[in-house]
């Protein structure tokens, strides 16, 4: 574990923290939110330059299905992930362990780890702690995650509890792995980072009581799992604040797989400091474009000769070249660019509206564009 701070708070508001996250690939402005490469791409045909222009900070990839395809001892081959995707700023790799739970039709839990089928073709997978790390070793992310158990809401508080248990053991597990492998020099990354995992499902004293735990184990930062998952946002909401304040002060809090703007202000609001989600690149590829008045679907008829550009406040390269007529005209034809355009303008809406909330951290008036804003960014146009 590296000996000096990576996380460095700046100023808060409320719980809201405004703050930066030093790593060997490149200094973080928090909160941030991370643009989902799941494969080592964005959905929806960007590219690594891309991303540079529409203000991403961090990419982040997927230990499972870079393990599948095209195999992390590829990936290690090619040089790690920054020289195979040529991304050059920080990286973080997701452990595999939501996919082996939510993807996997057919898996078996032990203590050692989970054996799962494929589901591309099926073929029987063994994926623990120590394999985790052995491939996020060979991709070579700045982040690593450790791998956990995710369990499905409603869970059982007995079986809640055991599970919060073994991914307490399983992240000893990953800690010695990845120690290991940097004695052994047996990784893309010598610097590589390792966050922790909280679960806990939506039991404030199982989350609390595992925080606890893993806040003992002196991590690079802290992630809140199992989450945003079905449950109604305002437990969310809850279970953050019920968590937030046993999650070390000087290290960074990252909040999987979360979400709608609205989300992000109010997760801003009770502490978090990362974000990531599959939602704005997804939407954007069905038409549904983010604006500072809330979501539009292109789609709609009302569009077929608006002359204005998605939205007139932003400054993204499509704003500032296309009208709303012509993005509708390719999603009607079907054309690929169409969807390109779209994610395009969606992921620079998400990595601008963190730099608005920096902005607003800084000048002390976070509350206000909160309060403002919490709900019109939510809202279906």
């Amino acid at each position: 574990m590296p000996s000096l701070p990576t996380y460095q708070l700046l100023k808060s508001e409320h719980a809201a923290r405004r703050g930066t996250f030093t790593t060997v690939h490149g200094t973080v402005q928090t909160p941030a939110f991370m643009n989902v490469a799941t494969a080592g791409a964005i959905k929806g045909g960007l590219s690594a330059y891309d991303l540079g222009k529409i203000g991403t900070q961090v990419m982040l990839c997927n230990t499972y299905h870079l393990h599948l395809r095209p195999g992390d001892t590829v990936v290690a081959q090619m040089g790690g992930l920054h020289k195979f995707t040529r991304w050059n700023g920080p990286i973080l790799t997701d452990s595999g362990g939501f996919q082996v739970f939510s993807l996997a039709k057919l898996r078996q839990i032990t203590e050692e780890g989970v054996t799962f089928a494929s589901h591309l073709d099926g073929h029987r997978i063994f994926m623990g702690p120590e394999q985790s790390m052995q491939i996020q070793a060979n991709l070579g992310s700045t982040i690593a995650m450790a791998f956990d158990e995710c369990v499905e809401n409603p869970a059982q508080h007995e079986y809640s509890a055991a599970s919060c248990a073994r991914t307490t053991r399983w992240l000893a597990r990953c800690k010695a792995e990845m120690a290991r492998l940097k004695a052994e020099g047996k990784t893309q990354n010598p610097d590589q980072l390792l966050f922790g995992i909280n679960q806990g499902c939506t039991f404030p004293d199982l989350r609390i009581e595992h925080m606890k735990q893993i806040a003992d184990m002196n991590l690079d930062g802290y992630a809140i799992g199992g989450l945003a998952v079905g449950e109604p946002a305002e437990v969310m909401y809850d279970i953050i604040s019920q968590v937030e304040p046993y999650m070390p002060k000087d290290k960074i809090r990252y909040l999987m797989g979360v979400g709608t703007p609205g989300n992000i202000l109010e997760s801003v609001w009770r502490g978090v400091d990362l974000f990531d989600c599959v939602m704005p690149s997804r939407n954007a590829r069905h038409g549904h474009l983010n604006t500072w008045g809330g979501i539009i679907n292109i789609k709609n008829a009302k569009y077929e000769t608006d002359p204005l550009p998605i939205d007139p406040q932003c400054d993204c390269p499509v704003c500032r070249r296309y009208n709303r007529a012509y993005l509708r005209h390719l999603f009607k034809a079907e054309e690929i660019l169409g969807m390109r355009l779209a994610v395009m303008h969606n992921l620079w809406f998400y990595n601008h509206l963190m730099e608005r909330i920096r902005k607003e951290l800084d000048a002390g008036t976070f509350e206000q564009f909160h309060d403002a804003y919490v709900k019109r960014l939510d809202t279906r146009i």
